[in-house]
């Protein structure tokens, strides 16, 4: 690597609508059969449901606003080089991994994650998704880059 090579992000519009139709679906079906239940005679069935309804929408929420980098902890660019990994966030904050920074590629290709400490001794894990990237070929030259950390 002759230095640092910065890349940005997009939304990944695609991996929404995908995300989309993964979670509302369930937590509907969840929320409508613990509505169900709440007036039939066995009860206690329905807070575990709404609990469950409730998990999946969260997680659901969180997974949609990093893919379209709305939450201030999404990242926004990415920046390679031989001593670490930098992050921009949408917030405004810059993350520096240059400890224990470890690559975790996908097993579809679709998909990595970025694990690593900052000098603080932090701990950050981020996803990334290859709708995320200009291109394809932009998502597949970061992830040689970051075999180094493998």
């Amino acid at each position: 690597m002759a230095g640092p090579k910065q890349y940005r992000l997009i939304q990944d519009l695609r991996g929404v609508a995908w995300d989309a139709l993964l979670y509302i679906p369930t937590v509907a079906a969840l929320a409508l059969i613990a509505l169900k239940l709440w007036y039939g005679p066995n009860q206690n069935w329905t807070y575990i449901l709404l609990f469950l309804a409730s998990f999946f929408f969260i997680v659901g929420m969180n997974r949609i606003l990093n893919r379209l980098a709305l939450l201030p902890s999404s990242p926004t660019a990415i920046e390679i080089d031989k001593q670490g990994v930098y992050l921009d966030l949408r917030g405004g904050q810059r993350i520096s991994l240059l400890k224990n920074v470890r690559y975790y590629p996908g097993f579809a290709g679709k998909s990595f994650g970025l694990a690593g400490m900052d000098l603080s001794g932090k701990q950050y894990k981020f996803v990334f998704h290859k709708g995320q990237w200009p291109t394809p070929a932009i998502f597949e030259e970061i992830r040689s880059y970051l075999n180094v950390y493998r």
